[in-house]
């Protein structure tokens, strides 16, 4: 090269479009190249380039030409190491048509919108039924059983297009701000009740479906009990199981017999209402699921004394021999609330559960994964050690920590 000829140099990297910047070796190294002593690479990151690799930039020394391809090194993630987006929205808080959301077409659309968005992750409050019969207004955390769906959620278009309900059998929109879980109810039950009642009359593909659901047994383990107690409640007026007569109250065989003939109806009406529930809601899940969208559910950690899970599961609750709890969940006074909290659940006898191989959790979880493609529990901090309040007293002097051998459970 003359003397005091210009070198023909590519323009610096703050000037130059990536477009312009030559492919060959002229990238030099500023600072050392990360060593092996320092760790290998993230597990996960990967390069798309193929002309070079983590490991030949890795050898690079300072002031040195970096290798060929460098430039175009992008990091990938393999997708289980990868962030996500999601929301936390409850099917209730969806637009629905008769004054709540439902598994119909905004169901569909809102995933649409989710995946539009970049979204892969839909976060749901538990699906079970809300308690409405000791002032909890529809709360999803005091249920009245721990596995079955809320019907409140089935869509009526969707049951027009089964064949089950007609076009003008659907209400007048019901445009509301907030749900008010009576209204609503008077308005869907009866209508989702009478679809439930043209599937168990109409023969046909549909009706081999629901027959292939409750009979399958990891549905019958808890639908027979739920149908049960929910017989039970809808024919005697007392505000929890613990009123009823003891023989019910008790599941005497022959009390539980006479129940089950004399509500028949009433308890393949109810399972059949489950059964539309489940078809809905897979057909939701089937969709996220096409779209590369997760949903994630929510188990509450304890479950509502008047419950088809305590009345048929006494032996794995702290309950004394009429059938009350001796103690109830909360949390002592802390910086969020000066007098504590007062859950007012059961608290699960940990040891009779240990002894039959935790058989109500294992339930319950297989469960959840049937309904959702991963799910947490509320409160999980509760299976390592839980506060015991005794029932009927609100006095925090008496409260204590109680704990238990998590391994054993996990």
């Amino acid at each position: 090269m003359p003397h005091g000829a210009r070198a023909n140099r590519p323009a610096p990297p703050q000037l130059a479009s990536a477009s312009s910047l030559p492919r060959h070796r002229r990238c030099r190294l500023l600072l050392p190249a990360m060593s092996q002593a320092r760790g290998p690479p993230a597990r996960g990151i990967a390069c798309r380039a193929a002309t070079t690799t983590p490991a030949a930039v890795a050898a690079v020394g300072v002031g040195e030409d970096l290798p060929e391809g460098y430039e175009q090194m992008m990091p990938t993630v393999e997708a289980s190491q990868r962030r996500r987006a999601g929301v936390l929205l409850h099917p209730t808080s969806l637009r629905g048509p008769h004054g709540i959301g439902d598994l119909g077409d905004q169901a569909i659309a809102f995933l649409d919108w989710l995946h539009g968005a970049g979204c892969t992750l839909w976060q749901v409050l538990p699906l079970v039924p809300p308690g409405r019969k000791s002032g909890e207004d529809g709360s999803p955390y005091s249920g009245q059983d721990a596995n079955c769906g809320n019907t409140l959620l089935i869509s009526l278009e969707e049951l027009v297009k089964d064949g089950l309900l007609m076009e003008n059998e659907l209400p007048d929109p019901l445009d509301m701000e907030y749900v008010e879980f009576d209204t609503v109810a008077n308005l869907k039950e009866p209508l989702i009740a009478k679809a439930a009642e043209r599937l168990l009359q109409s023969p046909g593909e549909l009706r081999r479906q629901y027959d292939e659901f409750k009979k399958n047994p990891d549905v019958s383990g808890w639908l027979e009990d739920a149908a049960l107690f929910a017989a039970i409640d809808n024919s005697i007026n007392a505000v929890s199981w613990s009123e009823w007569p003891e023989p019910l109250k008790d599941r005497h065989p022959g009390a539980l017999k006479d129940i089950y003939e004399n509500q028949k109806d009433f308890i393949e009406n109810f399972m059949a209402q489950q059964f539309l529930f489940e078809k809905q809601w897979k057909r939701v899940r089937s969709h996220a699921q096409k779209l590369g969208i997760s949903i994630m559910g929510d188990m509450p950690i304890y479950v509502g004394y008047h419950s088809a899970d305590v009345w048929a599961n006494r032996k794995s609750f702290l309950l004394d021999k009429n059938g009350f709890p001796t103690f109830v969940s909360g949390v002592p006074p802390d910086a969020f609330s000066k007098t504590g909290q007062l859950w007012n659940s059961p608290l699960y006898d940990w040891k009779s559960m240990e002894a039959d191989g935790f058989a109500w959790w294992v339930k319950r979880i297989k469960r959840a994964l049937d309904l959702y493609d991963e799910f947490r529990i509320d409160h999980f901090r509760g299976l390592a050690g839980f506060w015991a309040v005794p029932s009927g007293i609100r006095s925090s002097d008496v409260w204590k920590l109680e704990g238990w051998t998590k391994e054993c459970l996990f």
